[in-house]
C-alpha cells in the first residue's frame, strides 16, 4: 500500500460560495475542456450523441431544493476531489499510482502504474474518482496542476481552469496552510464548511454555506400579485400577446 507524506509545504484546494454558484456548470465544461486537450490523460466520451451518453467528468454540479413554500431556495454543489490531508483512496493503492504531494498537498493517480483496481474509487467517500473504461484507469481532479506551475502562462491565469471560468467568482484557489491567503480568510469570517470532516479524511477544499434568503409575505403577495397580472392577459392572436407581454414586463420594470 502507499504511504502519505508525513507533512506538506502548502494546501493548495479550493474555496466554494454555494451561496453565489449559478449552477452553469462553466466550471464541468472549462475542466473537460482543458483536461481533453492534454494527450496524456484525455477525458473519454462514450456514446456522446447516443442513447445512453456516458464519458469522465472530474467536476461535477448537483442542484438541490432546501425548505419549502416562499422559504424554498436551489443550492447548486459543484462536486470533486477534495484533496484530503489523510486520503485513503492513497494509502489503498497497491501500485503507488495514487498519491500525495509533499510541495503542495494535491492528490494525484500516474496513468503509468495506474492498473484500474477501483480500490480507490471505493475508498473515497465523496465519489471523486473517475474509471476510465477505454484506458483502464482512474482519473480524477488535479487542481490542474499543469497550469498553475506554468511560467509560459500569465501570473493571474496561472489557477484551475474552473476557477478562472466561473461567471459569479464562486470558485477560489490557494493555500489553507497560509492564514493571510484570500481562501483561509473568506473561509474563517464565513465559516467554511470540510465536508464530512467526521470521517476523518480532513478535506482540504472547504464550502461556504448557502445565506438563508429572506422574503417577506408582503413581498410574496406582490410577487403573487404580478404573476395574476400577467396571467389575465389575454391577447387575441401570438402578436399582439406578444406585445402586450412585452408592455407588462416594461411596466413592472419602470
Amino acid at each position: 500500500m502507499t504511504d502519505l507524506p508525513s507533512g506538506t509545504d502548502k494546501k493548495l484546494g479550493l474555496l466554494i460560495d454555494l451561496d453565489i454558484c449559478v449552477g452553469c456548470h462553466g466550471c464541468v465544461t472549462s475542466c473537460k475542456e482543458w483536461n481533453s486537450t492534454d494527450d496524456d490523460l484525455p477525458l473519454s466520451d462514450f456514446d456522446s450523441y447516443g442513447e445512453a451518453p456516458d464519458g469522465i467528468f472530474l467536476n461535477r454540479v448537483h442542484g438541490y431544493e432546501t425548505d419549502d413554500g416562499i422559504s424554498s431556495q436551489t443550492v447548486h454543489f459543484p462536486r470533486s476531489c477534495l484533496h484530503c490531508e489523510q486520503p485513503e483512496c492513497v494509502t489503498v493503492c497497491p501500485t503507488g499510482a495514487s498519491y500525495k504531494r509533499q510541495e503542495d498537498g494535491i492528490v494525484l493517480v500516474n496513468p503509468e502504474t495506474c492498473i484500474g483496481c477501483k480500490l480507490c474509487s471505493w475508498a473515497c467517500p465523496y465519489g471523486a474518482r473517475e474509471y476510465d473504461h477505454r484506458q483502464g484507469i482512474m482519473k480524477k481532479c488535479t487542481l490542474c496542476v499543469d497550469r498553475i506551475y506554468n511560467e509560459e502562462l500569465e501570473e493571474e491565469d496561472r489557477k484551475p481552469a474552473c476557477v478562472l471560468a466561473c461567471p459569479t467568482s464562486a470558485r477560489l484557489f490557494g493555500d489553507f496552510s497560509d492564514p493571510q491567503s484570500d481562501v483561509s480568510i473568506l473561509s474563517e469570517k464565513r465559516g467554511g464548511v470540510a465536508l464530512m470532516d467526521n470521517l476523518g479524511y480532513k478535506p482540504v477544499n472547504r464550502y461556504l454555506p448557502p445565506r438563508k434568503k429572506h422574503i417577506t409575505s408582503e413581498q410574496n403577495s406582490k410577487n403573487n400579485a404580478n404573476l395574476q397580472s400577467f396571467s389575465d392577459l389575454k391577447p387575441s392572436n401570438a402578436n399582439s400577446k406578444l406585445e402586450e407581454f412585452f408592455s407588462w414586463l416594461d411596466q413592472k420594470l419602470s
